[in-house]
């Protein structure tokens, strides 16, 4: 399942912004404060609202008068398209409203709609304003008509999404599909200080998204995948000068350390004495190599500590384990990173007025025309061609005062 389009009314920086025809890699870029992390966030906030509730996932983030636009009284909004191409082909629609009722946040409208391939027709899945409403029981994933039963029902709480309780029955089938595939999503926060240390001999087979357990995925990619693991050491081995190896291996006390084996020395290194940017690139190949794709996975900034010539390298891995299964959402401040993607893929991010938008880079002639004729994406960034999207002194600093 991929995100086609998202809708945001009233989070943070985003008063009014949409996203349309999102791709299966795409590049957000932008000023310092124009909302990148923020977008990130949405999709997190999302997925914490799923996992706990509306008003544990606001706490989080300061509260609902933190999170609400400024100068905004409500609702904050979000809109979700997202298309699933297994084996019955789908898009999925869904609505929300968070509001407050007597100081409290509560989900105020919530709503999921299909479009199956098979038909025309958009049926409702789901709809509840206020904890109340009713849901549709379909005879499979994302069939509706004679054979779907609609039942009425009344939520415990009115701060529970009503695809988080009603997902976790078999009767709700495409409910249920649609909650596990936000809970899959995956927010990468790559730490290098806790990716370092040797772990307690264990089983992991995902990366966290701190990398703290990055000895136990190499050895668990060793053990049960090993073409996966042959093929992140291929990978390393071609970008890191010198490396000949690396292992997971097991020491006399019961935990898992990384030895990374350089060409011209006889014993290896072990994690905490290599450089940030071999551990980065090799944390990376792991997450990017999985044997089971986040079908969403977002990065911030992945640039910091790789060398400039990896990167182009580094957006094809990104782009790869896309076509393999998984969305790949990224914020960069890199021109040596955009030189690796194509306009199509390139998001701007702007602010006016105290507020933030988002527009797909190749709607801008400019660029098109620039691009058609041989030029890079990284270098038109460079050169400030991206309108609107670098610092503005309008928006940042008073005036200069008149001569």
């Amino acid at each position: 399942m991929r995100i086609e389009h998202l809708r945001i009314e009233n989070y943070r920086l985003f008063k009014q912004a949409a996203l349309r025809d999102l791709p299966d890699l795409a590049v957000f870029v932008g000023a310092n404060g124009v909302g990148k992390s923020t977008l990130f966030d949405v999709l997190a906030f999302l997925q914490d609202a799923l996992r706990d509730n509306v008003q544990v996932a606001l706490a989080k983030r300061g509260g609902f008068k933190e999170v609400l636009s400024r100068g905004e009284r409500g609702p904050i909004r979000f809109g979700l398209q997202a298309r699933d191409g297994g084996d019955e082909p789908a898009t999925l629609r869904y609505e929300l409203a968070i509001g407050l009722e007597e100081g409290r946040p509560i989900v105020q409208q919530e709503a999921l709609w299909l479009r199956s391939a098979r038909s025309d027709q958009e049926g409702c899945l789901l709809e509840f304003n206020c904890g109340v409403g009713f849901a549709v029981a379909p005879a499979s994933a994302y069939t509706a008509g004679a054979e779907a039963q609609r039942e009425a029902l009344r939520l415990e709480s009115p701060d529970t999404l009503a695809i988080k309780g009603l997902g976790q029955f078999d009767r709700f089938k495409g409910v249920a599909r649609f909650c596990r595939w936000i809970e899959r999503w995956h927010h990468a926060d790559l730490q290098l200080a806790e990716a370092r240390p040797s772990q307690e001999a264990g089983h992991a087979e995902h990366l966290s998204a701190k990398g703290d357990n990055l000895a136990l995925v190499a050895q668990h990619l060793y053990r049960h995948h090993r073409d996966a693991f042959d093929e992140v050491l291929r990978r390393m081995t071609r970008r890191i000068p010198g490396l000949r190896s690396v292992e997971a291996a097991e020491t006399v006390d019961g935990r898992v350390v990384l030895r990374f084996q350089d060409g011209a020395f006889r014993d290896p290194f072990v994690s905490r004495h290599v450089s940030d940017g071999t551990l980065k690139m090799f944390a990376y190949l792991v997450r990017l190599h999985d044997p089971a794709p986040h079908p969403l996975l977002c990065i911030e900034e992945p640039e910091s500590q790789l060398y400039p010539t990896l990167l182009e390298e580094l957006a094809e891995e990104f782009r790869d384990y896309a076509q393999r299964g998984g969305q790949v959402l990224l914020s960069t401040h890199s021109p040596d990173l955009l030189n690796g993607v194509s306009l199509e893929e390139i998001f701007c991010l702007r602010k006016q007025g105290g507020f933030s938008t988002v527009h797909r880079a190749s709607d801008a002639p400019l660029l098109r025309d620039l691009v058609a004729e041989g030029d890079l994406p990284g270098a038109l960034w460079k050169q400030g061609l991206f309108e609107g999207v670098h610092l503005h002194h309008n928006e940042l600093s008073p005036p200069p005062a008149p001569a």
